[in-house]
């Protein structure tokens, strides 16, 4: 399984600023739901993508990747395993620079076929823990975040 650095997790996280969630649902208590709130209160702009919705956290709500207008840096995906390559072909198809399955979720073909389209590709990880891990100062207050610096964590501008 492809491990993602650090750096690379950083980079993708402080240059990509629209993230389509894939599979955000309405429901305030679901991992998607507080990993996209999350994301917004920083700063990032969210664009849902599930049919079941008009809109989520204030935000029009698409049937598919599609169906957005304009760009998308990261596809960040809230589905099973065996649902994520037609997704990662989606996401090749509008442009996404990044195909991000979330915790649990290992697509290795799709994380293959998305690094050969020039893509970067995270799996198994949460956009949400990253950003806190990365820029959040989790580890101001005891988190192990694994990154060793003597510098604060660099608050992203909004």
């Amino acid at each position: 399984m492809h491990e993602t650095d650090i750096a690379t997790l950083r980079r993708i996280l402080k240059e990509s600023r629209t993230i389509a969630v894939v599979g955000l649902s309405a429901n305030w208590y679901r991992p998607s739901y507080f990993a996209a709130k999350y994301m917004m209160e920083h700063g990032y702009r969210i664009i849902p993508v599930n049919p079941q919705y008009p809109e989520v956290l204030g935000q029009k709500c698409y049937a598919s990747l599609r169906d957005i207008p304009g760009k998308v840096d990261i596809v960040d995906c809230f589905q099973k395993t065996e649902r994520i390559l037609p997704l990662a072909e989606e996401a090749i198809a509008i442009g996404a620079k990044v195909l991000w399955q979330q915790i649990g979720v290992t697509n290795e073909e799709a994380d293959r076929r998305a690094r050969a389209a020039g893509l970067d590709s995270v799996m198994n990880r949460c956009v949400k823990i990253e950003h806190g891990r990365l820029f959040g100062g989790l580890n101001w207050v005891g988190v192990n975040t694994r990154v060793i610096s003597a510098k604060r964590p660099q608050v992203l501008p909004y």
